[in-house]
């Protein structure tokens, strides 16, 4: 009777449209563990297989996703400290950057970067610090005007060096290629094309009943034993599907291009309800969750491992061509 994979549950609608970001990796040095993007659209391309398989070295045709990356600029920096208490890390305060901050609408300043050497002196106090970054849709085919506002946490263990690159970042634009390179190895944290209330065929793919069977035939044959006198959780039901938080492990970035080199991947007409790309873009190999315009967070790759080294694609065709 029970379908489909039990692995996420419960099933409900994510809480925003910003993917939310648990956890991140480790980094040798100091730099953003994130960014964020726009999904295009699908298409295919050329390339030649630098993987150890039958078809090494071969030309192979992959389908990719394009994803349109906005101007981004570090807004301000977040200072974590532990509660004594609880023992739950706790945000201790914020510092702006004055210029950014007046044109994001941000009033209540508590500490702007002039505070940064006072709040220097008591770095001992603190155990994470994180950039607070600003994303302008402006700056792609989106047509909203809200600016997405992230937090991006910074890989390395050392709080010294974290503080330090915050504060060389404060206040600048910081692009998708000072974080990511060509054929690394990436995670895709979206949130999936919303369905809607849906009923348990679709939802779980049970089996339809036969055409005597009483009343249904779209639904579960029942609900359980007489013993224990309650519903399980595991029986399928009809509830929420789609627009759940999903994240996509090692997923391989095949190109990071730039506005000047647009031409060599937007479609004719452009993708469908999207458009064209205008700025900065990134292709990731496979697909990607979620529909056109859907907010992407692309994350340095957690579960990366450390035999992979980072080969350089040799791509020799991107389709532009409507099928």
């Amino acid at each position: 009777m029970s379908k489909g994979s039990l692995q996420y549950w419960h099933r409900r609608r994510a809480a925003k449209p910003l993917p939310r970001m648990r956890s991140v990796p480790n980094l040798f040095s100091a730099m953003p563990t994130n960014l964020v993007g726009y999904k295009a659209g699908m298409t295919h391309l050329t390339m030649v297989n630098d993987r150890e398989s039958p078809s090494k070295n071969q030309e192979v045709s992959e389908a990719c996703t394009l994803i349109e990356i906005p101007t981004m600029e570090v807004y301000g920096m977040r200072l974590y400290s532990r509660d004594d208490a609880s023992r739950y890390k706790e945000t201790k305060t914020e510092i702006y950057d004055n210029k950014i901050a007046k044109k994001l609408g941000i009033k209540n300043l508590k500490n702007d970067e002039t505070k940064i050497p006072e709040l220097k002196s008591k770095i001992d106090g603190l155990i994470d610090v994180s950039l607070l970054i600003a994303a302008y849709p402006q700056t792609t085919s989106m047509s909203k005007k809200h600016v997405e506002r992230f937090e991006s946490r910074i890989g390395t263990t050392d709080i010294k060096a974290k503080f330090d690159f915050a504060e060389s970042l404060m206040g600048k634009e910081i692009r998708v290629a000072d974080v990511f390179k060509q054929g690394e190895m990436v995670d895709i944290l979206t949130i999936t094309k919303g369905k809607g209330w849906q009923g348990v065929i679709k939802r779980f793919g049970v089996a339809r009943l036969q055409h005597k069977a009483t009343q249904k035939i779209r639904h579960v044959g029942t609900l359980g034993p007489a013993n224990p006198g309650k519903v399980l959780y595991s029986v399928p039901q009809a509830g929420q599907t789609g627009y759940h938080y999903r994240t996509e492990h090692n997923k391989r970035v095949l190109k990071i291009g730039t506005p000047e080199e647009t031409k060599e991947v937007n479609l004719e007409g452009g993708y469908q309800n999207y458009g064209v790309i205008k700025g900065n873009y990134i292709i990731i190999k496979g697909s990607v969750g979620g529909p056109a315009k859907r907010l992407v967070r692309i994350r340095k790759a957690i579960r990366a491992r450390k035999k992979d080294t980072i080969k350089e694609p040799k791509i020799l065709n991107i389709n532009t061509k409507r099928s």
